[in-house]
């Protein structure tokens, strides 16, 4: 156990030593005497608060939630209170000094109050305010603080630095997603009320259209036999069926979209303009389905309609931001090993230290053993070896964020995107009607055949089909405005030609894409069309909402 001099502590030893100085240069036996008990007085109570502090640990000294879920979900942006508890179950009064989280950088922790006075055999509570800044799975991990033995109702003269692991885990969902999974459920089913209209299409159905005369081409089964008989003609059964949108949402999630600071990156106004649009669609009763790709596709939901696929979507979601695979991530196994053992030594009983020094094998196997603590579940990720997958997966489970390759995956990704639109294609069972394509444009293409023509490729092919393809590029501005004001600095004038090129080149981007018959607008242009709390729930033809008659009219149009 360390124990740390207080300021106080350090500027009464300085006046002992000092005082011993002069008085044995001014040969006052006095002046030595009382310095030296000043000195003297320090050393006890160094031995004192050693201790106090033993005795404290050792009767049980701990922090935990007063909270009986694991993870708390909110929307980005929004600020939660959690609520903890310091518990001393020793005989000696103690005080907390200087807590602080230890948490996700992704979040915003503070912790209310900063001291805490600690009686004997008593719990006090504090608050942990968390604002989320990024869509994602992030942790909590625990508090550190000091704590110091407060003999005789006293400052203790030293510290002692502690840290406890709790994790708890902060789901964050874009917002329009947060609301719908948030609102009432009517009914015993728990079902949400159904909300649009369906549009009625002739066909084959349940429903009665009406009756009309008998036309050359009208199969024999739908003739109304008992009808024709009273009207003395033929008159056959014309029905309709309800049709609702099979609707598939694509984003590109590479890991350069990220760039950026936390919550105004393209890739976090993307997810939360998806999020509206999916929310729109579900409450309208639509199937939706959504594609999650970068170098490869890391997740396909078929297309469902309902509460249960809103949370699908939303936990999809919440994993775009998540580099702990081995194709996005820049640590090697000898960093991953590194982050992990310093994260599981607070939370393992032994401290690790029946865990040799560079044996991986056994840190990812106590790894594994301790990821039942954690508070998520998440998918198995990718990587090389078994070892590696167990410390990645540790690393996911409790929220830890990794550093992001630097090289990006722009290529592979456009190579995903054709392919992706392709096999959207091939479904047959759900044939899409819309398909929302959030990454940005593809590269020029050459006469051989590159990967820009196959995207071109594939999206030609759906608007043969009739599909209704709906392409928004990332906003890039947001993450490049001036921060200062005059006069304006070196990297304020880079930040204002990248961002006159950006736009010169989405430009150059919606011109290309309208000649393949696509709608194309850069996000930042809906979200300044859409004001108000629904503004993710803009129409995709960048003006606001209409009526939900008016809406689905427009949709199948």
């Amino acid at each position: 156990m360390q124990l740390h001099p207080t300021r106080a502590t350090f500027q009464v030893a300085l006046a002992g030593a000092a005082m011993v100085a002069v008085g044995v240069a001014a040969k006052v036996s006095a002046a030595v005497a009382f310095g030296g008990a000043m000195l003297l007085a320090i050393t006890l109570g160094r031995a004192l608060a050693l201790s106090t502090v033993t005795r404290i640990r050792a009767s049980g000294f701990e922090m935990v939630w007063t909270m009986t879920r694991r993870v708390t979900r909110l929307e980005r942006d929004e600020e939660v209170v959690l609520h903890a508890e310091l518990r001393n179950r020793g005989v000696d009064d103690a005080r907390g000094v200087n807590l602080r989280p230890v948490a996700s950088s992704l979040l915003d922790v503070t912790i209310h109050p900063p001291v805490l006075d600690l009686p004997a055999a008593s719990k006090v509570r504090f608050d942990v305010h968390v604002r989320a800044k990024r869509v994602g799975r992030w942790g909590v991990h625990g508090i550190a603080l000091e704590v110091r033995g407060t003999p005789l109702g006293g400052e203790g003269l030293y510290e002692v630095p502690l840290m406890f692991a709790n994790p708890h885990g902060i789901e964050v969902v874009p917002k329009p997603l947060f609301a719908m999974l948030q609102s009432a459920r009517g009914g015993r089913a728990r079902a949400l009320a159904p909300a649009g209209r369906a549009a009625p299409l002739p066909g084959e159905g349940e429903t009665l259209k009406e009756l009309r005369e008998h036309v050359p081409g009208d199969p024999f089964k739908r003739i109304a036999w008992k009808a024709s008989a009273r009207r003395g003609q033929l008159l056959v059964r014309e029905m309709e069926r309800e049709e609702r949108d099979i609707v598939w949402l694509v984003i590109d999630a590479s890991v350069e979209l990220w760039a950026g600071d936390a919550g105004r990156a393209p890739l976090d106004i993307a997810v939360d303009e998806l999020g509206g649009i999916a929310a729109r669609h579900l409450a309208r009763g639509d199937k939706v389905g959504l594609v999650v790709f970068a170098s490869r596709i890391r997740t396909w939901l078929v297309p469902e309609s309902g509460p249960l696929q809103a949370s699908r979507i939303a936990a999809a979601l919440a994993s775009t931001a998540s580099a702990v695979d081995a194709d996005r991530c820049e640590l090697d196994e000898v960093e991953l090993a590194a982050r992990v053992a310093e994260h599981l030594r607070p939370l393992d009983p032994r401290g690790l230290a029946d865990v040799p020094r560079g044996n991986f094998d056994a840190l990812a196997t106590r790894a594994e053993a301790m990821r039942a603590r954690a508070p998520f579940a998440p998918r198995l990720p990718q990587a090389t070896t078994t070892r590696d997958q167990r410390l990645r997966h540790y690393l996911a489970a409790f929220g830890i964020e990794v550093p992001p390759r630097v090289d990006g995956e722009r290529e592979k990704a456009e190579v995903q995107l054709a392919n992706l639109l392709e096999k959207i294609l091939l479904e047959k069972r759900k044939k899409p009607s819309i398909v929302h394509v959030w990454a940005p444009p593809p590269g020029p293409g050459t006469e051989t055949g590159d990967r820009a023509v196959s995207v071109e490729r594939a999206v030609r092919k759906l608007r043969a089909r009739h599909v209704d393809v709906r392409w928004t590029m990332p906003a890039f501005e947001p993450a490049l405005e001036v921060q200062t004001s005059e006069p304006l600095t070196v990297e304020d004038v880079v930040r204002n030609a990248v961002r006159m090129r950006v736009r010169a080149s989405q430009s150059r981007a919606e011109r290309v894409m309208r000649g393949m018959g696509v709608r194309a607008r850069p996000i930042e242009v809906r979200r300044r069309a859409v004001s108000g709390p629904l503004a993710g729930h803009a129409d995709e033809d960048h003006r606001p909402a209409p009526a939900a008659a008016e809406t689905a009219e427009e949709d199948r149009r």
